[in-house]
């Protein structure tokens, strides 16, 4: 029988999770997961309103279609097969976001999907990781670095992107791109972005930093470090710097090495609104402590977010200093690490022992 992988992650990792989930109704597992019951050949949504089963007669699956597989038909009740109303309420808001050339307030979206302001944003912060306004500004910043990819100029782009000024759109490029929209555009030809690859206690280390602080701390072989900086910043002017990147070098070894003081680096990151909140909050986690992807998405107010958190951490693009490594599967199990599962291990050891 096609049942639930062991290997799933979040707030409902196990099947007790799972089944504690079933008793409570728990609005937040719809959609996470769905249960069969052996003894009836129905499947259900978490929050079915019929009476529960008997718990040896219940097993899990990841979708609908797995339990169909497996046999089993829809619930006529709760409907399983048809999307839950918080995701639907949530993806119209979308929708007319999206759509929108100039994005409409809170009190208007939520009267175009018929519920109250409140219980929109309280719903759209939990599906998305964002607020309405915030995904607003993160979707016409995106359009933004479309339109000049596709070679607009830079008052053609901010007109399609939403922007009602260019004030606006100078005051949000360097957060937004990490550079003027200008250069953007030129694919950030002219960007000169030092770098350095060195020995360290975790193998060879590629550091990367631009005028504004570390863009790049990853761990691997010396040409797929190097062609990854490349790939990444296919316009920049990469330049193999040692002196430039010595301080930010010389701190990374020293915390691999044992030292006392927290890693601590000015950094220079680019990523969806999402990620960058992500991002900050891993760098909230003390050392020597660690956090499940679920316990790092209810922490943003986005308790259905797991997934998004987990590509956000496999995305990171600077070990160590965001510490991506502290974050672990609810079960305690380790889960992956972009760099390597040993040298997962090796970090959170260090940090075990220097907090000891």
């Amino acid at each position: 029988m096609e049942t639930m992988e062991a290997s799933a992650t979040g707030p409902y990792a196990d099947d007790e999770a799972r089944w504690q989930a079933v008793l409570a109704r728990d609005p937040a597992a719809d959609a996470a997961f769905y249960y069969a019951v052996q003894s009836t050949g129905v499947f259900c949504r978490p929050t079915c309103p019929a009476r529960r089963p008997q718990r040896a007669h219940v097993v899990f699956f990841t979708d609908p279609a797995a339990a169909r597989r497996a046999g089993f038909r829809p619930c006529r009740r709760c409907v399983p097969e048809r999307g839950s109303r918080p995701a639907e309420i949530v993806a119209r808001a979308r929708a007319l976001l999206d759509g929108a050339e100039r994005p409409p307030s809170l009190p208007a979206l939520a009267a175009a999907v018929g519920v109250s302001p409140y219980h929109l944003q309280r719903l759209f912060r939990r599906e998305v990781g964002l607020t309405p306004r915030q995904y607003a500004a993160a979707r016409r910043r995106e359009r933004l670095a479309a339109e000049l990819r596709a070679g607009a100029t830079v008052a053609e782009a901010q007109y399609a992107a939403g922007y009602g000024s260019s004030r606006a759109v100078y005051q949000e490029a360097p957060a937004a791109l990490g550079m003027t929209p200008a250069r953007y555009r030129d694919g950030g030809r002219g960007e000169r972005i030092a770098y350095d690859i060195v020995d360290s206690p975790l193998g060879r280390l590629l550091l990367a930093a631009t005028s504004r602080g570390v863009c790049a701390l990853r761990f691997g072989d010396d040409e797929v470090l190097r062609d990854e900086l490349a790939a990444e910043f296919p316009r920049a002017v990469l330049a193999r710097d040692p002196a430039a990147v010595a301080p930010y070098v010389a701190a990374v070894r020293a915390y691999l090495g044992g030292a006392p003081a927290e890693l601590s680096l000015p950094l220079d990151l680019h990523g969806s609104a999402f990620q960058q909140r992500v991002w900050a909050a891993l760098q909230q986690i003390p050392a020597g402590e660690t956090r499940s992807y679920a316990a790092v998405a209810q922490a943003l107010g986005a308790p259905t977010a797991v997934r998004a958190v987990a590509r956000a951490c496999a995305t990171n693009p600077v070990a160590v200093a965001v510490p991506c490594h502290r974050v672990v599967r609810s079960d305690g199990d380790l889960s992956g690490y972009r760099w390597g599962r040993a040298r997962k291990e090796a970090l959170l050891a260090l940090e075990a022992r220097r907090e000891r």
